[in-house]
């Protein structure tokens, strides 16, 4: 596994805990449960992730 940068939560996160949070690499952007940090990440290649916000915001 790549070793992760800092973990951020969205800043739209509602203080609620129901959230997940990311961190980044150069290659990699890890998704994490903000709730359960200690149970493991995913990670996906960058050009995935940046695919994936694009589908979502439309």
């Amino acid at each position: 596994m790549s070793e992760l940068g800092a973990w951020r939560k969205s800043s739209r996160s509602a203080g609620a805990g129901q959230c997940v949070e990311v961190a980044r690499t150069t290659a990699v952007v890890g998704v994490r449960d903000s709730k359960a940090p200690h149970a493991g990440h995913l990670q996906v290649p960058n050009a995935s992730f940046v695919a994936f916000l694009d589908a979502v915001k439309r």
